[in-house]
């Protein structure tokens, strides 16, 4: 009976989407901000090469890009939504509650997550622990017992003796963000693993595992800043004391203003990203609603646009903005899985 109605369901969208049809002739994007500079300059791109309205593209952050997309098939939903880290198995089994089943993840490269601060400063060099201790919030008894309490630090030395006796101050992304779940899963859980008791956890309760290691503190010492990365870098002009965190791209864009912190001896640059040895590193994405493709005019041409040579290669338009390619092989099976059409699953 439950697939009886929701095949009712999804036809009856797929109806509404084709009589609406004539109601809207521009794509449709909503999602990361940190994959929308990219898309932006793809969609102008497109915009100008082909007689089809350029794309309209909003930045909501990851998760609220998701939530938007994964609301419905239909003229009032997005067609696609950027994505600065992979949809999450609860997202997913929204879109299949709500009648978006078929869907194309394509992944059009690499990111690094930055932790900059001002040029006129002092440059940083941290560890994923440094960042743990200093932004979770909870973190181990200085005292050495396997015990946890309230984020007692201060200051950056309080942290590590090596660092400057500076307040602790990093403005970042809000929870909405995937550059936010990214740097917790990459930065702060890598750093909550230097205690092996907790990095025991995982296996015990994974969820108070979790809990630790990806929580951030909320004292005051981090800063959210919305979901535009510009002005992070714009207060990070003002405040030479305090540190961002926003993706590659923008300290790329911004380098006569801000600077990449060293993480674990590596700074966040085009090679360090690309072989993986800095380490706070992800793979960037957007999702395709393929019920959308056949009734909005110049999605089929917007992808080709996209996972272009020209845009996404060894020497693409994309690379001027700080995106980190994928292998020539990865980028080849990449077009012809946008080609089939191939479903998307979890």
């Amino acid at each position: 009976m439950k697939k009886l109605v929701l095949a009712a369901a999804i036809t009856t969208s797929l109806m509404t989407l084709q009589s609406q049809a004539a109601g809207r002739d521009t794509i449709n994007i909503v999602g990361s901000s940190t994959v929308y500079p990219f898309a932006t300059v793809v969609a102008e791109k497109f915009g100008k090469k082909t007689n089809f309205n350029t794309p309209k593209i909003e930045s909501t952050g990851s998760g609220g890009g998701m939530k938007l997309f994964c609301a419905g098939v239909g003229l009032d939903t997005p067609d696609i939504t950027n994505a600065s880290r992979a949809i999450k198995k609860s997202e997913y089994d929204t879109c299949q509650k709500n009648g978006v089943t078929d869907i194309t993840e394509v992944q059009i490269g690499y990111d690094g997550i930055a932790i900059a601060n001002s040029i006129k400063a002092q440059n940083f060099s941290l560890t994923r622990k440094d960042l743990f201790l200093a932004l979770a919030k909870k973190v181990p008894n200085p005292d050495g017992s396997k015990t946890l309490l309230e984020n007692p630090y201060k200051t950056w030395k309080q942290v590590n003796s090596s660092l400057p006796d500076m307040e602790i101050e990093v403005i970042g992304p809000p929870p909405t963000s995937g550059t936010r779940d990214a740097f917790a899963e990459l930065a702060m859980e890598g750093g909550c693993k230097e205690f092996n008791w907790i990095k025991a956890m995982k296996k015990t309760d994974k969820k108070a595992y979790k809990t630790v290691c990806h929580t951030v503190r909320e004292d005051g010492p981090y800063i959210e800043a919305g979901e535009n990365d510009n002005l992070i870098v714009q207060k990070l002009e003002k405040n030479p004391n305090a540190l961002g965190i926003f993706g590659f791209s923008f300290l790329e864009q911004n380098d006569d203003k801000v600077q990449g912190s060293l993480v674990e001896g590596k700074s966040p640059e085009f090679a360090t990203i690309s072989d993986g040895s800095y380490p706070i590193s992800r793979p960037l994405f957007f999702y395709v609603k393929n019920a959308h493709i056949s009734s909005i005019p110049g999605m089929k041409e917007y992808l080709q646009e996209f996972t272009d040579e020209e845009a996404m290669g060894d020497d693409g338009y994309l690379l001027d903005k700080g995106l980190i390619p994928l292998s020539a092989t990865d980028r080849s099976a990449l077009r012809q899985s946008i080609i089939k059409g191939k479903k998307f699953t979890m």
